[in-house]
């Protein structure tokens, strides 16, 4: 009876059921990790067993059904000292590893990536996609990620590979010379450039990234906004166009300053175009009216003239103070005058002011 409850607690069936989708990593615990020699062990498709002896890893098992005996054991049975013929229980640790793909890990930069853009010049981007691990290597996976971590789990090491991506992902961009309007037709690209650069660093923890990922590149809010303008500043056309545009647009925020205001103007038009249309007294015209005569042009800025007399300048005076000092005996013909545009001085007699001249009696007959 005690030989049989002692050969009770040996474990003789190793296996391991994951319904969890997110556990990498899991411990078989037995009491005392007492295995029966010849116990059998299970390792199901997508699956990999990792046996660890005092500390130090041992063998590693496919998918596959093993009777655990010295032959399929080469590592624990150097570790151990065994010949061929042993037959006693031994103690390790048991570490089932998934080795199948996990899906739809989430990466994304936390910080903007200070790039230099072709036309834009210096800009700020963030990124974000996904990506897809998995376990290549079981054993380096195990010393160098988990440890002795009984259950392991996917989030325990996404963070250390967002981290990875996100560095390579901004030395990628900043370096690319892409423009961030073509970048959008290039993530393609970039994402297999990314994954390549991060591949030898993820696989020194025995993992690969079979898929990666980029589902967008983006500028700051406020930058994509101003881009949104300049957007409709092409489709509208011209400034002009631009500023009615923007006009419109604030027209019909409700409450707005200038949409209350333009809305107040465009009543005031409405109103004095309904006006002008139901013609005089508010009644209905039976014919479009005419529009009002142009105003008329402004007369003509006579001539100013200056005069010379007695070695003295004076002016200027308009022709009809001249007329008037022509009429007082002031200006004769041989007044020297001058007005801008006249080749020098001249004699009144010999100028325009002729006529004015003309117009002036003689002096009366002496009695």
């Amino acid at each position: 009876m005690v030989f049989d409850f002692l050969k009770g607690e040996f474990i003789d069936v190793i296996s391991w059921l994951d319904d969890t989708r997110d556990t990498m990593v899991w411990r078989f615990d037995r009491r005392g990790q007492a295995i029966k020699y010849g116990a059998k062990l299970t390792v199901r498709e997508g699956q990999a067993a990792v046996f660890i002896h005092e500390g130090q890893l041992a063998d590693v098992f496919g998918p596959g059904l093993y009777m655990l005996e010295t032959n399929n054991m080469p590592i624990l049975t150097t570790l151990q000292h065994w010949d061929h013929g042993f037959r006693s229980p031994f103690k390790s640790e048991v570490y089932f590893v998934n080795t199948t793909r996990f899906n739809d890990q989430k990466w994304g930069t936390k910080n903007p990536i200070m790039a230099r853009d072709p036309e834009f010049g210096p800009v700020r981007l963030r990124a974000f996609g996904t990506y897809s691990m998995r376990v290549t290597d079981p054993g380096k996976f195990m010393t160098e990620i988990v440890g002795t971590d009984g259950e392991f789990t996917a989030d325990e090491i996404s963070v250390q590979i967002r981290n990875i991506i996100v560095q390579e992902a901004s030395q990628v961009l900043a370096k690319s010379g892409i423009p961030v309007l073509d970048m959008a037709a290039n993530l393609a690209d970039l994402g297999k450039i990314i994954a390549n650069a991060i591949a030898p660093k993820v696989g020194e923890y025995g993992l690969s990234i079979p898929e990666f990922y980029i589902e967008n590149i983006s500028l700051p809010e406020e930058v994509e906004k101003a881009l949104d303008k300049r957007t409709s500043m092409g489709v509208v056309g011209n400034l002009n166009r631009y500023m009615q545009f923007n006009a419109a647009e604030s027209m019909g925020r409700p409450g707005s300053a200038m949409g209350s205001a333009m809305g107040a103007g465009m009543g005031m038009g409405m109103g004095a175009a309904m006006a002008q249309n139901m013609g005089p007294w508010g009644a209905q015209p039976g014919a479009a009216a005419a529009p009002p005569p142009p105003p008329p042009p402004p007369p003509p800025a006579g001539k100013q003239w200056h005069l010379a007399v007695d070695g003295a300048t004076s002016g200027p005076f308009a022709e009809a103070d001249l007329a008037r000092m022509a009429a007082e005996g002031r200006l004769s013909r041989a007044t020297m005058v001058w007005t801008p545009g006249q080749d020098g001085w001249k004699m009144a007699a010999e100028t325009e002011l002729a006529r004015l001249l003309d117009q002036v009696p003689p002096p009366p007959p002496k009695p």
